[in-house]
């Protein structure tokens, strides 16, 4: 099914990232004294290893390159104790990616880049255990014939869990995937999620805040009660959107992208997300005692292959116009069908 395109307003913007990581790097140097005038792009090709003069251009131009705090060109010379910062993208490094023909939901595309709707269950890359199946191995399939691309990976930006469904943004040429790293960095990307979860959130609206680090029980897990010393400070805005009594539908969104950060700090909420298997929602978390209430919402949880959060909202500025997009994606048919089972269990 094919998202919505219209524009949002950017004032409004905050980064969304649940279980997202964000590939890009970021460096910063401080010229010598006594260094001479050179063209920055050159000077940078020096400083950061395996940096092509195409990357670094293509940075400038998305306005990646700052000195002294102030976006240059890359014919821009560098002087004496300038303070210069770039932000390149970084596509994970795999070993070699086998093309498979996977199906994909392809919301927008143009010349640039394009938008699509990922299914719960599948891997954005290939990592231990996944070198198969995944969007990336898809998207190699897919881009495959493209010249703009040709000896490249597909350009990443950020991901979501394997479990968690929505909308990703993916670069088809070097400029575009300067620009859109530089827009995460700079957190001028909008993203809202749909998330279920257990309980009834006492409150319409609120923040939840903290230090994310992880567990030392469980080192697949996070937790919230980290200091600034060995965690990430972490802010998650939410709001209900329907109630069912044991269970209510949010919309989330982050100030901040940190790794399961919706789904640690639901936990933290004492408001787990429903079905997430690492956080303990995967069980029945109310009024297990009572067997047909109980039998109701297992079935609901075997009808969800993971945690019931999706990736709704997706804005940002196209590297090429700098016109505004929004696009939205539609709840999984089964994450729909389980809220109406709980509608008219409600009822």
């Amino acid at each position: 099914m094919r998202a919505d395109v219209a524009l949002y307003p950017l004032s409004e913007q905050v980064i969304s990232d649940s279980d997202e990581q964000e590939f890009y790097e970021h460096y910063r140097f401080t010229a010598d004294p006594g260094q001479e005038l050179m063209r920055i792009d050159k000077w940078l090709m020096h400083k950061v290893a395996n940096a092509s003069r195409t990357r670094i251009q293509a940075a400038a131009e998305a306005g990646a390159i700052l000195v002294n705090s102030k976006a240059v060109k890359s014919n821009y010379r560098v002087k004496p104790h300038d303070l210069i910062s770039i932000v390149l993208p970084d596509p994970p490094r795999d070993t070699e990616v086998i093309p498979e023909p996977i199906p994909l939901d392809i919301v927008f595309e143009d010349e640039q880049l394009l938008v699509l709707n990922k299914p719960d269950g599948m891997v954005v890359h290939p990592g231990f255990n996944n070198y198969h199946g995944t969007l990336v191995n898809g998207l190699v399939h897919y881009f495959q014939n493209l010249p703009a691309l040709a000896g490249h990976r597909p350009g990443l930006v950020h991901r979501i869990d394997k479990d968690t469904s929505g909308l990703l943004v993916v670069a088809k040429t070097e400029e575009a995937l300067s620009a859109l790293a530089a827009q995460f960095y700079r957190h001028s990307i909008h993203r809202h999620y749909i998330g279920l979860v257990w309980g009834n959130v006492e409150a319409d609206q609120g923040t939840v805040t903290g230090y994310l680090t992880r567990d030392p029980k469980d080192r697949r897990r996070y937790v919230n009660t980290g200091t600034e010393e060995n965690g990430k400070w972490a802010i998650t805005h939410y709001q209900v959107i329907e109630r069912f009594g044991h269970v209510t539908l949010l919309k989330l969104q982050l100030e901040t992208g940190r790794t399961h950060q919706i789904r640690v700090h639901m936990t933290a909420l004492k408001h787990p997300l429903f079905n997430d298997p690492l956080y303990g929602g995967d069980q029945v978390l109310r009024h297990s005692h009572l067997a047909k209430f109980k039998q109701f919402m297992e079935h609901n949880l075997s009808l969800l292959r993971g945690q019931a959060l999706h990736a709704a909202g997706l804005g940002f500025i196209h590297p090429l116009s700098g016109k505004e997009l929004y696009f939205e994606a539609p709840l999984p048919n089964e994450f729909n069908t389980v809220l109406e089972r709980l509608r008219r269990y409600a009822e």
